[in-house]
């Protein structure tokens, strides 16, 4: 099972500043099956707040800097993605096992080892 973390700000289309992954990924991954939340600096309360404005539900909110609470909720999950913008997402995501892509060079649909 795969877990795709998503960092808000500078990296999701609906972020301060705006990145350019669009929801539809959310909704896409869901579809696969896969574990989808966001991992960010901004409050639980403020990620909740911006995924109900927006009509999302994700799986789990959390901080970015805390990627190993995020895997310990979800044991059986085979494969941590998350997908930032700063040094702070590499430096957490790489710390706790996660497989990390900045938000400007996630690979192309359909490479090799990518999640679609």
């Amino acid at each position: 099972m795969v877990l795709l973390s998503l960092d808000i700000d500078g990296t999701l289309a609906v972020g301060d500043p705006p990145g350019w992954i669009p929801i539809d990924w959310v909704e896409r991954a869901h579809a696969l099956g896969y574990i989808v939340g966001s991992a960010s600096d901004r409050t639980m309360t403020d990620q909740r707040g911006l995924w109900e404005r927006h009509g999302v539900e994700m799986d789990f909110v959390g901080h970015k800097h805390k990627p190993d609470e995020i895997r310990a909720r979800f044991p059986d999950t085979t494969r941590w993605i998350h997908i930032g913008d700063g040094e702070a997402d590499h430096l957490y995501a790489v710390k706790h096992g996660f497989e990390f892509y900045w938000v400007h060079e996630v690979p192309k649909d359909g490479s090799p080892g990518w999640i679609w």
